[in-house]
């Protein structure tokens, strides 16, 4: 596997020198990464948690520096272990350059893995590699220079936070109910130009008792007698002749 990249960190080049060979700020950088102790100048011991895929595992192992080239670079080279999940083993070029005050750091990796992760396909391995390498370099950047107070523009005060010209501070105002100079126009409310909704009032109720072309009797309509009084005549006469 092979990859490349660069960042450019916005820290003199000695500061990110320094931090590259800082166990706890790469310690703090490498993701996954649970333990690192420094043996020598040139020889670190680690230990990590690597997720690849479906494979979780704990790798452990040894990394030399070689090439030390302060503050312009070093090679890094290593070989971890990770139990049945296999092995992972390379190296990478790193170099720093000074730019107008910032530093362009660039590196060349080089790397082989062996054992069950290896049959993951070459295209999920240099994926993760790539997100593991944009992890510790985000971390990196903001370790070795995070953002100053001068970057924080303050905003202006709301003007009502603001004192007034007596040095006192303003008297609140309710809301809806500003106060503006006599004679300057009010602003715009619009709910003072609703039209209230006229009230509502129920249809008359209509009285057939008074009405002379729909007399009611018994709190019924005179039709409704005469219809039953014919009905009741119908069912009368019926019973005679079937009795009869």
């Amino acid at each position: 596997m092979e990859m490349s990249g660069e960042r450019l960190i916005d820290a003199p080049q000695a500061k990110v020198w320094d931090a590259l060979n800082d166990p706890e700020i790469l310690k703090a950088c490498i993701p996954g990464c649970e333990t690192i102790e420094k043996l020598s100048d040139t020889e670190m011991k680690a230990t990590a948690a690597v997720k690849l895929g479906p494979i979780s595992a704990r790798f452990n192992g040894k990394v030399l520096l070689s090439d030390l080239d302060p503050p312009n670079g070093y090679t890094i080279s290593g070989e971890g272990q990770g139990g049945i999940a296999g092995f992972a083993k390379g190296g990478a070029k790193v170099s720093l350059l000074d730019e107008a005050g910032a530093t362009r750091l660039a590196y060349q990796v080089s790397a082989q893995i062996g054992g069950k992760m290896a049959q993951l396909g070459a295209r999920l391995i240099d994926s993760t590699a790539k997100q593991y390498a944009d992890t510790f370099f985000t971390r990196f950047a903001a370790i070795v220079a995070p953002p100053t107070v001068a970057e924080v523009v303050a905003a202006p005060l709301p003007a009502a936070t603001q004192l007034r010209a007596d040095g006192m501070a303003p008297e609140p105002v309710t809301p809806g109910l500003e106060q503006v100079p006599d004679g300057a126009a009010k602003p715009y409310d619009p709910k003072a130009h609703v039209t209230a909704p006229a009230p509502y009032h129920a249809p008359p109720h209509e009285d057939h008792d008074h009405d002379p072309s729909n007399p009611h009797y018994f709190g019924l309509p005179i039709g409704v007698i005469i219809a039953g009084a014919v009905a009741g005549v119908a069912v009368l006469i019926t019973l005679y002749k079937f009795l009869g």
